[in-house]
């Protein structure tokens, strides 16, 4: 899975984590291993480029290749 997501610090310093995951589940569903590589780049809060109400993206907003990420 790829993806990216922005989040603020108790200071209010935005960042902007992105990276890879791969899952492995066992028979029950249950997730058996989780290999992550994340990066996290410090951004401006002007650079923000997810500003939607708390909740699901809308479906409507550019994907991560669109993004250019």
């Amino acid at each position: 899975m790829r993806f990216a997501y922005e989040w603020h610090d108790d200071s209010g310093n935005w960042f902007r984590s992105y990276g890879n995951e791969n899952w492995e589940f066992d028979e029950h569903g249950l997730m058996r291993l989780r290999i992550a590589s994340i990066n996290d780049l410090p951004i401006s809060e002007s650079d923000r480029r997810y500003r939607w109400p708390p909740g699901r993206r809308p479906d409507d907003h550019p994907s991560l290749s669109d993004l250019g990420l």
